[in-house]
């Protein structure tokens, strides 16, 4: 089932995400429904179960299909994720499902060390770079109740109005 995506500026979207202790049914169900919800959206690679109402600390990232090859680990269930260390930064262009009209530079890592759950509560360890990297941070933000737009390089000369955004 598709999802609705909540929008900024929702106050929901500035909370803090709780940590999943329940793997159960109605939570496999819920990351089904979530992936459905990615999938449906314009060019979507992540999205964050906060941004559809529910403050678990869920996160899902697929960077595998995008039109330039990316180094990665392909479709990603992220469950109760932690970076436990980084290295280098760089500034990128970040655009969000729940921010449809804008997009920004951020400065984000470049690489990463990422210790998480799956779906299923059992424990794994990445180390990522680039792309998939960046992704993985702006999904986490929106766990810990922070937007793209919170870190921003400069309002003024870093954001940008998208000029089409497909529905």
């Amino acid at each position: 089932m598709i999802l609705d995506i909540i929008l900024y500026p929702d106050e929901r979207l500035k909370q803090n995400s709780l940590p999943v202790e329940s793997f159960d049914d109605e939570f496999q169900t819920f990351i089904d429904d979530l992936e459905e919800t990615r999938l449906a959206g314009p060019g979507a690679v992540g999205i964050a179960a906060i941004q559809v109402g529910r403050a678990q600390r869920v996160a899902i990232v697929d960077v595998s299909n995008m039109r330039k090859p990316v180094e990665n680990h392909g479709h990603l269930i992220l469950v109760n994720p932690e970076i436990t260390a980084w290295d280098d930064y760089e500034i990128g262009r970040e655009g969000c499902l729940s921010v449809p009209d804008f997009t920004g530079n951020v400065i984000r890592a470049t690489t990463i060390t990422l210790k998480s759950q799956d779906r299923y509560g059992e424990y794994h360890e990445y180390k990522m770079t680039g792309f998939e990297a960046r992704a993985v941070q702006h999904e986490i933000d929106h766990l810990d109740g922070k937007l793209f737009l919170d870190r921003v390089v400069s309002r003024s000369t870093d954001l940008f109005k998208r000029k089409n955004y497909k529905k």
